[in-house]
């Protein structure tokens, strides 16, 4: 998996998660002032997003790519201070998971 926490994101960073997020619904995030980034296998992006949002107060969305490795993108959305708290608890989480395995 790789890992990436961009801090002050530009608008320009913004709008082009906004334009390649999974769900069309959403609404554009307004007091954000770090996004982290992972990208993995599906099944450990599902985790990684639940463990993201039930750890602290973070917005998490999908975010489309062309991938042919079946590879998907989640975007964590916040402050910096919750971005980097659900980063954290997201890598502790995921190799706790590699141990049982």
């Amino acid at each position: 998996m790789d890992y990436r926490i961009i801090k002050s994101p530009s608008k320009g960073t913004l709008d082009i998660l906004m334009r390649r997020k999974g769900s069309p619904n959403s609404v554009y995030p307004e007091d954000v002032s770090a996004i982290g980034l992972v990208q993995g296998k599906l099944i450990d992006m599902v985790v990684a997003s639940d463990v993201a949002e039930k750890a602290v107060g973070v917005w998490v969305e999908d975010i489309r790519g062309s991938c042919p490795q079946n590879m998907i993108m989640l975007a964590i959305f916040g402050d910096t201070a919750s971005v980097e708290a659900a980063m954290a608890q997201i890598k502790v989480r995921l190799e706790e998971r590699k141990d049982i395995c």
